[in-house]
């Protein structure tokens, strides 16, 4: 009887994840929103090139982040005829279900559905996928499950940080946590991590209402098991790809990284990855963001020729 009432008990204090629904419907861009694959609606933002665009952006936001996370790199986008769009993920920002993880799947699908909205809208215009940390993996995962054809994919310093990168008492914890205590939040405070060296976007984030500050130990556990998918689908990746990742990251490892895309773009003249010696995890928003919007503007142009950083000195490759 014990042994039944400890199991009925860890049933109970079970990762609460909130899935999709209904599958089925076609998605389809309305206005400030995309329907997606279940019918759920997410909020959706676009910067539309003011002359004729040359190719679409997809922009996929990271972990309790929402689709304002693009809003100044996408102005300067459009600046040169590139097209972006970004959403608001399951869980975060204003869309259903905040702070509530639900399963890793459903990113990929959400974001499959918004490619076929996008290629209906721009039949004749190149795509790209951008994902920032949380973001890349996403892209990375949905890359390796399903049959998707894009003209190249963007990686800024992606979370390819599984449990496999944990230390076994770090990764039994979280499990541990989740399972016993799912509804428990963390703030992250006290581990004193620098994501950049911008302050006054750090303090907008800070005030931002839409930017969640605590996070639940299932959506910790959910966000770690997408991370390990997005690291086992690293040597998946085909086609075009140019990785970014900032040297003063505190939040993903360099190690990882790479050995997770070294190997990789070492054998595909196509894929590069550049390390940017000031760059702190959230590259696209640095002081020196717009060093990176012009690499990836140039990268777009032709991705062979080397990025205006690496003609500077300015990263490394």
């Amino acid at each position: 009887m014990p042994g039944c009432v400890v199991l009925l008990t860890l049933s109970a204090c079970a990762p609460h994840f909130i899935g999709p629904q209904a599958t089925g419907v076609r998605p389809v861009i309305e206005g400030e929103s995309f329907v997606s694959y279940d019918g759920t609606r997410l909020p959706l933002r676009s910067w539309i090139a003011p002359d004729r665009s040359r190719a679409v952006i997809i922009a996929v936001h990271g972990f309790n982040d929402y689709s304002n996370f693009i809003t100044d790199p996408a102005l300067w986008f459009s600046e040169h005829n590139l097209s972006v769009y970004a959403y608001d993920q399951r869980g975060f920002g204003n869309a259903p279900k905040r702070g509530f993880w639900p399963g890793k799947e459903a990113y990929a699908e959400d974001l499959q559905a918004l490619i076929q909205a996008i290629k209906t809208r721009y039949p004749d215009k190149p795509l790209f996928l951008l994902g920032e940390s949380m973001g890349a993996a996403v892209v990375l995962n949905m890359l390796a499950s399903r049959k998707i054809s894009v003209e190249g994919v963007i990686l800024a310093a992606p979370a390819v940080r599984g449990w496999d990168a944990m230390p076994w008492w770090q990764r039994w914890g979280v499990k541990a946590a989740a399972f016993i205590m799912p509804w428990k939040t963390f703030t992250g405070q006290s581990l004193g991590i620098v994501v950049s060296d911008n302050r006054e976007m750090l303090i907008a984030l800070g005030r931002d209402p839409l930017v969640i500050k605590a996070t639940r130990v299932d959506t910790l556990y959910g966000l770690v098991d997408l991370m390990q998918a997005g690291f086992e689908a690293v040597g998946k990746l085909q086609g075009p790809a140019l990785i970014l990742y900032g040297e003063k990251d505190q939040v993903i490892e360099k190690e990882p990284v790479l050995a997770s895309f070294g190997p990789l773009t070492a054998a595909n003249s196509n894929q590069h990855l550049y390390l940017y010696k000031n760059g702190y995890h959230m590259l696209l928003r640095d002081l020196q963001a717009e060093l990176l919007w012009a690499d990836i503007v140039s990268w777009i142009s032709d991705r062979y020729a080397p990025l205006p950083t690496a003609q500077q000195g300015l990263s490394r490759e």
